[in-house]
């Protein structure tokens, strides 16, 4: 005997196509319809036809191809903002290193994120990774667009097993030698969140976020313009520095390994991915975890997966720290939520309270507001 499934509470997340190739919307929605909590609610050929449609249709996302005729993305970011400012815009962007320019100038316009644009026929786009983390794009900026109330309540308390450690990172551990931030799906925007609530710290950072080769380039400079700290790209071999960002490049791993003294220098490797990605998180931590004795302080933001998990287990084993971006700000709560229910990580906050209590351990004055 069958019985109905039971009623969700929630209605299907309302996305809004907006490309001038048919073919590219057919490929997303194909994608997008698989997942029957999705709706498609229009299909544009221009950023005109959507600020047209937008009143109607009341996307709550909106996918946005940046080249287009009439009127292209980049003009129509502002323009949808202005008529629907809870709306999430994603755009597509070309696997290039013009599109990846082009994606980082989108998300300083006011878009929430990117994804790489399928070229032709469904190509890579048929990949269970491609299909999954834009389903998870569409939605979980979705969810961080809705009303407080309608957002995920907090995460019941952890089994005893899996509660954080008790100790107060900031009063107990070493003074750190690195600060090591991992990332993936929703990263960029928690990465900006994160890093302009911070100072100058008196110790390097090293960034992994999953991003392929040259969209890394780019975001290096998004998070230079902020001005907190200078950002680039990892160069094999350099002496790492402090109050400097040093970011995984694409296609590349990020090991640590010991310099001359108490110097900390940066290695490019290119060896088999880890869980799936290269760069991963794991083997940044783990390297800095063994080079640094445990002083390391590593923040895990939103994404899938569960990389950075080995490798917390093992720094805080040796004495050092994890923070976790929580659940409700987070995109996909994967990879700081192995590290949360692994009971290894001692903080759970939004990445801007996460960048308070790294300047706490610091002992340096907040940030400029």
């Amino acid at each position: 005997m069958s019985f109905p499934a039971p009623a969700t509470t929630t209605e299907p997340v309302r996305v809004m196509l907006c490309d001038d190739s048919a073919v590219q919307r057919g490929i997303m929605a194909r994608i997008l319809e698989t997942d029957p909590g999705i709706r498609i609610v229009h299909r544009a050929g221009d950023g005109q036809a959507a600020l047209s449609a937008l009143a109607v249709t009341k996307p709550q996302v909106v996918l946005l191809d940046l080249e287009m005729p009439v009127m292209d993305g980049m003009t129509a970011i502002p323009l949808i903002l202005k008529q629907a400012p809870g709306t999430a815009i994603i755009v597509a962007s070309a696997l290039t290193q013009r599109g990846a320019a082009a994606a980082m100038a989108a998300l300083r316009a006011g878009a929430v994120d990117y994804v790489p644009k399928p070229t032709g026929s469904l190509g890579g786009a048929a990949s269970p990774i491609f299909r999954d983390e834009l389903i998870a794009k569409v939605q979980g900026w979705a969810r961080m667009r809705r009303a407080p109330e309608q957002r995920l309540r907090p995460p019941p308390p952890l089994p005893i097993s899996a509660r954080p450690i008790s100790r107060p990172a900031s009063r107990a551990m070493l003074p750190p030698r690195l600060l090591a931030v991992g990332s993936s799906t929703g990263g960029p925007q928690a990465l900006a969140n994160f890093f302009k609530n911070l100072r100058p710290l008196p110790i390097p950072v090293a960034i992994v976020q999953h991003m392929p080769a040259g969209f890394t380039t780019m975001l290096a400079d998004h998070l230079d313009k902020l001005g907190v700290m200078s950002c680039a790209e990892a160069k094999n071999g350099e002496v790492m520095q402090p109050g400097r960002i040093y970011l995984a490049p694409g296609d590349h791993h990020l090991i640590v390994e010991a310099g001359s003294g108490d110097t900390l220098v940066a290695k490019l490797d290119t060896g088999p991915p880890v869980n799936y990605c290269r760069p991963a998180v794991d083997p940044m931590v783990q390297s800095a975890s063994r080079v640094c004795s445990g002083r390391v302080l590593a923040v895990i933001l939103t994404g899938m997966g569960q990389d950075g998990l080995e490798g917390c287990r093992g720094l805080v084993a040796k004495g050092g720290a994890v923070f976790a971006q929580d659940e409700a700000s987070s995109v996909v709560w994967g990879m700081p939520g192995a590290v949360s229910r692994a009971g290894v990580a001692s903080l759970q906050s939004p990445p801007e309270v996460l960048a308070e209590r790294v300047l706490e351990i610091f002992k340096l004055p907040g940030a400029k507001t």
